[in-house]
């Protein structure tokens, strides 16, 4: 494939990005990814500070390759978390859940590529006023943590690349090369995959919940509990009870002590599929077998050249 401001930015052979999801984006699967091609991710997100350090170090170990960390920003310990990445010299970024400005510069200051993951125009362009170099913007087809907006992300991708200047990344509802290529047709620079990671070898989920992933079908997932936080869910028993819960007009109060503490560890690294959270994209109806991330990387590109080829008859 040829060098674009993805590619060059983050000096990588292909525009693909795993994306760094609780509970399944490790160090084996973020080198995975990374020797294959891509950019690999370490999701932070369900990481105590010191087992983040171990992550790194083990990747670094693991790849000579470019990979990156993701940051909810929410996150409790977010200062012990910045200090790690900074201290272990991790060269990319990805930020989430909060406001860009809060690290950005810092960030920078150390050599460290700076990416913000939105999923609305105006975030977009508040990300691209704090400096980041790069956007992901997320449509609400994707798993786990969504916005509001409910805005899909091949209506997104063109309305953000129509105000954004910086290189974009879309996200949502991809897992194949086609999709991948439909993504940058439309503006992207590069995608950020997170469905169809969960479902490979080297993601840290548990086997059940993989098996889940692949079972799904169209849907079976569902955004729910937008008071608290948007969220794309398979439909389980948890996800029941919610809905039963929201029969009677719940409060937040109500709805927060459903959810209670650890639900998404529950589901997604323990295995509960009753009583867990399980995140998971709308693409999960697509996914049907649990592959090496390797492969996986492989097949996306694989489909992606062939789509290009079918489109340039068209």
């Amino acid at each position: 494939m040829t060098t674009n401001r993805i590619t060059e930015l983050f000096k990588i052979e292909y525009p693909l990005i795993q994306a760094g999801m609780i509970w399944a984006s490790g160090w084996k699967l973020a080198s995975a990814v990374s020797n294959a091609g891509g950019l690999g991710i370490i999701g932070a997100g369900s990481m105590y500070p010191e087992v983040l350090r171990e992550h790194i170090q083990k990747c670094k170990k693991a790849t000579d390759k470019p990979f990156g960390v993701n940051v909810p920003m929410l996150y409790p310990d977010i200062e012990k978390i910045m200090d790690i990445i900074m201290e272990e010299h991790v060269e990319i970024v990805f930020t989430s859940a909060g406001n860009p400005k809060t690290w950005t510069k810092t960030l920078q200051a150390k050599g460290i590529k700076v990416v913000h993951v939105v999923s609305s125009v105006k975030f977009a362009l508040k990300s691209e006023e704090a400096g980041v170099d790069a956007v992901v913007a997320e449509g609400f087809e994707a798993g786990g943590h969504n916005g509001r907006e409910e805005t899909t992300t091949f209506t997104l991708i063109p309305m953000v690349r129509q105000k954004l200047t910086v290189p974009l990344i879309a996200a949502g509802g991809i897992a194949t090369g086609s999709a991948m290529l439909a993504a940058m047709i439309l503006g992207a620079d590069a995608v950020q995959v997170g469905t169809r990671f969960v479902a490979s070898e080297e993601a840290s989920s548990h086997i059940n919940f993989k098996n889940e992933v692949v079972k799904a079908q169209e849907g079976d997932t569902k955004l729910t509990l937008k008071e608290l936080a948007p969220v794309r869910l398979l439909k389980n028993k948890f996800y029941q009870d919610i809905e039963n819960l929201y029969r009677k007009t719940p409060s937040k109060e109500e709805l927060q002590q459903l959810l209670g503490r650890a639900r998404a560890k529950k589901g997604m690294f323990e295995g509960d599929l009753e009583e867990g959270e399980l995140e998971i994209g709308q693409i999960s109806g697509l996914v049907n077998d649990i592959l090496p991330a390797a492969k996986i990387v492989d097949n996306i590109i694989s489909e992606f050249k062939t789509a290009k080829a079918k489109v340039s008859e068209l």
